[in-house]
């Protein structure tokens, strides 16, 4: 595991008093370890993850609401259309016998719930906003990791407001004064996420399917709220390799290929990466962006375990490369605390405080780690 191998590389260098040749030969022998113990997790996963596709029997429910394109005008409409459909997803879930999925859609449906887009079927998709985004100056936009689809949207909808509050305590308190109290959240379930339990998560593919509709969605949300509006993209786990695969993009509309990237109608000022395995890039410059790069990793969290190299097998891009939070990947490191995975958004802790900085543009005052 790469911390593991990165403590252990640096004992026996120093404990054993070589020279630059032996370092060379340590760095080499970690490297090599890390995509041994890699490649023993694609084996493992590829055993276990088709008896657990067993176990995910598709869920009916209506195609997605027909929608206006997104401005100030036409966010109730759009609210409204997929609470209905989620209405009626949740009837159909609940004729199929599924209830746990019933319940999900009927809360979903709620009249208090704002949705962006709505999709019941199969595991799911959900864009929700949290604050007034139509009159929003600082827009944050969350991107989950592997395992978050409608069953389980209440723990990534947890961190959204959560995030929320953490900003609307920074407002001076008078209505609308302080950029607290100018400031939304989306939560964007925007794609298929990977089962934590699968090939899937151990390769760039969910995330090279999700980059353009990350892309686009940022695109229609600057035409919302202006050029002029804050926007951070809050990615974590898997979703940082998503949001880093979006930002690439731009490198590729220079090679001849489609993609803008988060650049120009789509630029956003801030991807914050956190509890990452690694993006696919070897440094935040290569992922081609004008947006400040963050990255922070709790002392608690197990994925500093996961071994941060890449590997070809069979043609497929296996692994993520290098450490988000390491002085060779080249962002701003702040501090997470000593929460674990799924800790950056918990009330009161380290991370939350760092992040609403980062989100509201406050970040002299964000905690280096």
């Amino acid at each position: 595991m790469s911390g593991l191998i990165g403590r252990e590389d640096a004992m026996g260098v120093e404990e054993s008093g070589v020279g630059e040749p032996g370092r060379a030969r340590a760095r080499t022998w970690g490297a090599g370890r890390a995509r041994r113990v890699l490649l023993a997790l694609v084996v493992a996963v590829a055993v276990v993850a088709p008896l657990a596709a067993f176990a995910r029997p598709q869920i009916p429910a209506p195609a997605p609401a027909v929608l206006a394109p997104m401005t100030a005008a036409t966010l109730d409409e759009t609210y409204s259309a997929n609470r209905a459909n989620a209405a009626e997803a949740a009837r159909m879930a609940a004729a199929n016998g599924d209830r746990k999925r019933a319940a999900a859609d009927r809360s979903m449906a709620a009249s208090t719930r704002r949705f962006l887009s709505f999709d019941g079927r199969g595991t799911g998709q959900a864009v929700e906003v949290f604050g007034d985004l139509a009159h929003a100056d600082r827009v944050a936009v969350l991107v989950p990791g592997s395992d978050t689809t409608l069953d389980t949207y209440d723990r990534f909808r947890a961190g959204a407001t959560a995030l929320m509050d953490e900003v609307a305590t920074r407002s001076p308190g008078s209505p609308g004064g302080g950029h607290g109290a100018r400031t939304a959240v989306v939560s964007w379930l925007g794609y298929e996420t990977p089962r934590t339990i699968s090939t899937t998560v151990l390769t760039t593919g969910r995330a090279e399917s999700a980059a353009p509709r990350l892309e686009a969605f940022v695109r229609e949300l600057r035409g919302l709220v202006g050029q002029d509006a804050r926007v951070s993209l809050l990615c974590h786990s898997y979703g940082s390799v998503v949001c880093a695969r979006a930002a690439e993009r731009s490198d590729r509309r220079s090679a001849g290929l489609q993609g803008a990237g988060l650049q120009g109608e789509a630029r956003v000022d801030d991807i914050v990466l956190i509890g990452s395995p690694g993006t696919g890039a070897d440094s935040a410059a290569a992922l081609h962006t004008s947006a400040r790069v963050w990255a922070a990793r709790g002392t608690g969290d197990w994925i500093a375990d996961v071994p941060h190299a890449g590997a070809d097998l069979f043609g497929t891009s296996v692994g993520f490369r290098t450490d988000p939070v390491s002085p060779a990947f080249g962002a701003r490191v702040f501090a997470a605390g000593g929460g674990g995975h799924s800790d950056y958004f918990r009330p009161g802790s380290v991370s939350l405080d760092n992040l609403a900085r980062i989100v509201l543009g406050d970040t002299s005052e964000v905690t280096r780690a």
